[in-house]
């Protein structure tokens, strides 16, 4: 062969593996699928682009996994169930689970499935990996699984699904439960989505420490979740978060000590950021149960006792709050002197005879403005205080919204509600949650009129 022939069979062949190298690969599962179990797709080779298929069956399947590769914003990698015939997803249990030999890499015993470190494969910094249409259940304690050191039991803060570190994470139409946390994260996590899931069920009992979702990230989306009770006997919080960059709306979040604590990161990435200073919380129906001990329902500054790293500015606006607490209801707990709370158009309801609604904890502690809000008559500033003033804006208060049907959660407003077109401004925010792991758009949205208060707004 000639040097000519020789060197255009050379690029020939280049070619045809730069080709290949970028085909992306499609992995099915299921029991009508070459791949039986989850064991037997090559993670470690994942690569932009490949799609691991997990169809539903009627059993579990009992496989835990760590996902240490990169995909790219256009060719994500996706990790997806396919649904049964009546929309069943897919389930990974983790109880008795195995890890696929090929996998070697450490705090197995952290999670049913882990983004992170490995030794195998090589370590990176996990990248655009997308989590969808599964059931994620079961890491916790006193169960076990057999990884790379045999029979082994999860740690007491075990999670379904735990981010040590990854870049552009999103978590979308998953059902995760029946674990120490639901989702957990440390602080090297960037970019981070969780759309549409069902969290419940999580938690350690007697402990308060483990919640439905424990975050720590840069910039953090959680939208359209459905947050359901803790497990019996669990004293953790629903959402917990200690980031930077947050946008939690449009969710309903229904149970834990609080519904939401927003507390300080320890981490000079996150409290050192820009980002640091604001949190968004909107558009969310956050519901308190009778049985509730803590009075609680937003914990908005720090715990550490660190106060100059405490978070500083929440925003607080198109919340339904629902409270039916025996005892009285403290809206929003703020942890120190610097805290800034603006409240808008909000709509916070108390069961009448179950005590009276304080919308913070104590008046000398930072700074509030609460405007168009519909507040339970009788609301005062904090306990003991009264209800003559605020720092500014204009409140509706009285003994009924007009919700279209209390008894069965249906928190939208009647025609003739008070709350609706009472808010403060147009409204500018467009999605409201859809009941449930919906987004539908606010009737209000981009109308002239004042907006509707609370988390709904419907076409008659």
């Amino acid at each position: 062969m000639n040097s000519g022939r020789r060197i255009q069979l050379a690029v020939f062949v280049y070619i045809a593996l730069r080709m290949n190298a970028a085909v992306a690969v499609e992995y099915q599962v299921g029991s009508n699928s070459p791949l039986k179990e989850i064991d037997q797709v090559p993670l470690e080779l994942l690569k932009a682009g490949d799609n691991v298929q997990i169809h539903w069956r009627s059993k579990p399947y009992r496989s835990k996994f760590v996902l240490c590769r990169r995909g790219t914003k256009e060719r994500p990698i996706t990790i997806v169930g396919v649904p049964g015939p009546k929309g069943e997803l897919p389930v990974i249990d983790g109880r008795d689970a195995t890890t696929r030999k090929q996998l070697n890499y450490w705090g197995e015993d952290r999670a049913v499935i882990k983004i992170g470190g490995a030794n195998r494969p090589a370590d990176t910094m996990p990248a655009h990996i997308v989590i969808r249409n599964l059931e994620i259940r079961s890491g916790r304690k006193p169960f076990h699984f057999t990884g790379r050191v045999g029979r082994t039991a999860y740690r007491k803060n075990a999670a379904s699904i735990y981010i040590e570190k990854g870049e552009n994470i999103l978590i979308e139409n998953c059902t995760i439960h029946d674990s120490g946390n639901g989702i957990i994260t440390a602080p090297t996590t960037t970019d981070l989505t969780v759309s549409g899931c069902y969290l419940y069920n999580n938690g350690v009992e007697k402990s308060l420490y483990e919640h439905n979702a424990y975050i720590s990230a840069l910039r953090v989306k959680f939208e359209f979740n459905r947050f359901g009770p803790l497990r019996p006997g669990c004293l953790g919080n629903n959402f917990k978060d200690r980031s930077a960059g947050l946008e939690f709306t449009c969710n309903w979040v229904e149970g834990g000590t609080r519904c939401i604590d927003l507390v300080d990161a320890g981490h000079p990435r996150l409290n050192g950021s820009p980002r640091y200073v604001d949190s968004l919380v909107i558009g969310n129906v956050l519901l308190k149960s009778p049985q509730a001990s803590n009075n609680q329902v937003v914990h908005f500054g720090g715990d550490s006792g660190k106060t100059k790293q405490y978070r500083s500015t929440l925003t607080f606006a198109q919340n339904t709050v629902v409270s039916h607490r025996s005892g009285n209801t403290v809206l929003i707990r703020r942890s120190h002197a610097n805290a800034v709370v603006a409240g808008i158009n909000n709509l916070v309801y108390v069961a009448p005879g179950k005590g009276r609604l304080s919308l913070l904890s104590s008046p000398d502690v930072g700074k509030s403005e609460f405007s168009g809000n519909w507040l339970m008559k009788g609301w005062r500033i904090s306990p003991g205080s009264g209800s003559k003033r605020l720092s500014s804006g204009e409140n509706v208060s009285g003994v009924d919204p007009g919700f279209r049907d209390l008894a069965n959660r249906d928190f939208r407003l009647r025609r003739d509600s008070v709350a609706r077109g009472s808010g403060m401004f147009p409204q500018s925010f467009r999605l409201q949650y859809g009941v449930h792991q919906q987004s539908a758009v606010r009737a209000d949205y981009g109308q002239s009129r004042k907006a509707d208060i609370g988390a709904f707004s419907n076409q008659d």
